[in-house]
């Protein structure tokens, strides 16, 4: 059989992508809006999607799609159940952010645990000039060591996370939550991580379980001085109860890499936010150089182990 790969959205992908060792044919598309689909995957058996959404009213007008290849971890942009129900075979990509994600986490928050951008902006704005020592203390500067991490995910990138705060001298609680569950973790109920957690950082698909599992009631539960990150989903946050945790000083910063829709044409309340306590990027945790080969060279794994009839990396 002659495969036909259609790559929806090639430009979210920064890396050599090599071509499948089987007879195939190949189409790449920069990107690929909804409505492009039906035409663009016509005669598809195999997709590769990063974050087109493929659901049932798609999906049921092409019955020769055999493969989702999804070139990423989380894999919500796929109606799951349609292909289960269907035969539709979805591989996603594991472990290839284990150490860019958790650096990510960690830069935000030794920026926001130290208030770099208020300082940062003080500076800019003349304010050591002004004073009479060599130095000015106008924010609070909060040590890692001895603070608690709370990690809301005990997968490879909790772990990883892990590792990194244990080297800063953090203690580490891991929340519960549903299975699957990683090996050697010690379970604490969430609301002690919450009321306990100098940081905590989400690592949690979005499922209908997670969809704003962090709102107000979960805001009021942290400690004063908590800062809150997530490099996972957006929609994991109420955005619109963490403008006003931030607003109220619930917390003392967050940062953010994900927002609920994306990319935010239009808008979103965390991108009216000016605050020196937020830190907001554009999905940018996962994207590392190595990391992005890595996973490229896993998304072409995950097909060619398809086609051989020994698939690998299954979500379905």
């Amino acid at each position: 059989m002659t495969h036909c790969i259609v790559c929806l959205d090639r430009s979210t992908l920064q890396a050599q992508v090599r071509r499948p060792a089987f007879e195939h044919i190949w189409r790449e598309h920069p990107v690929t809006a909804v409505s492009e689909l039906p035409e663009r995957l016509h005669d598809a058996t195999i997709v590769i999607t990063n974050k087109v959404p493929l659901r049932a009213t798609t999906l049921q007008h092409l019955p020769q799609v055999k493969m989702i290849a999804v070139a990423a971890t989380g894999y919500d942009v796929v109606d799951i159940d349609y292909c289960r129900a269907n035969g539709i075979a979805v591989a996603n990509i594991r472990n290839y952010a284990v150490h860019t994600v958790p650096e990510h986490v960690f830069t935000l928050v030794t920026a926001l645990r130290r208030n770099l951008l208020a300082y940062r902006r003080d500076v800019e704005h003349g304010r050591w000039q002004q004073v009479d020592q060599f130095c000015f203390f106008d924010h609070p500067i909060r040590d890692l060591h001895g603070a608690t991490l709370g990690l809301i995910g005990e997968g490879v990138l909790g772990q990883g996370t892990a590792n990194i705060a244990r080297g800063f001298g953090m203690s580490v609680l891991f929340a519960d939550h549903a299975p699957p569950k990683a090996a050697g973790v010690e379970f604490t109920p969430l609301e002690r991580v919450l009321t306990d957690s100098d940081v905590i950082s989400l690592h949690v698909p979005l499922t209908s379980e997670t969809r704003n599992m962090i709102g107000m009631n979960e805001f009021r539960k942290m400690k004063r001085t908590a800062i809150l990150i997530n490099t996972a989903r957006g929609g994991l946050v109420d955005e619109q109860a963490l403008v006003q945790a931030l607003k109220e000083g619930l917390i003392a910063g967050a940062g953010f890499d994900v927002l609920t829709k994306e990319p935010p044409k239009d808008g979103n309340p965390l991108l009216e936010l000016r605050l020196p306590n937020f830190i907001l990027t554009p999905h940018i945790a996962w994207a590392s150089d190595g990391a992005m080969q890595f996973l490229a060279d896993q998304l072409i794994d995950n097909i060619e182990a398809f086609a051989r009839g020994r698939p690998q990396h299954l979500v379905t």
